[in-house]
């Protein structure tokens, strides 16, 4: 194993090592969709949507996938305007399902399937706030490629801005 030289650091910021470096600017924002999966957790992402973001946006399953067919999810918005999943999954880059309990697994997996079928990536949070939330982790695991969690609400927020929202 050779040793690294002190002056490593000095070759690094040479002519000859620009070249392999990355001038594409980070993007600014991931045009993320927040959906709540029940009762509890639509508190929680309608308290979370009145925050500044850059190009997120905020639903809530008001009816389950009905026969099958994800276009049939209907999803509410904070202002009260209904949209139809796949609608709302066009130019998406990331999809966050927030859950409290099991009540949400038809969405959940409507919802996965979409984002599959898209290639946008998933992620649930659940919020376990003084509960079992083993029910609510069941219902997202095979739905979300991430799952956390939590006892803390603003952690929605927290991995939000994580996320660039």
């Amino acid at each position: 194993m050779k040793p690294i030289l002190l002056n490593s650091c000095a070759r690094a910021s040479t002519t000859a090592e620009a070249r392999f470096r990355i001038d594409a600017p980070i993007a600014p924002a991931r045009a993320t969709r927040v959906v709540a999966l029940d009762h509890a957790a639509e508190v929680v992402v309608q308290r979370v949507a009145q925050e500044p973001w850059a190009d997120a946006r905020f639903f809530t399953c008001k009816s389950p996938a009905g026969n099958g067919h994800v276009a049939d999810l209907v999803l509410v918005a904070p202002d009260g305007s209904r949209s139809r999943l796949s609608e709302v999954l066009t130019g998406a880059d990331v999809a966050v399902m927030v859950a409290t309990e099991n009540d949400g697994a038809a969405a959940a997996s409507a919802i996965g399937d979409a984002c599959t079928l898209r290639g946008i990536m998933t992620a649930g949070l659940v919020l376990a706030s003084g509960h079992d939330a083993g029910a609510a982790v069941s219902a997202l695991r095979p739905h979300a490629r991430v799952i956390m969690v939590t006892y803390d609400e603003h952690d929605v927020s927290e991995v939000l801005t994580a996320l660039r929202a």
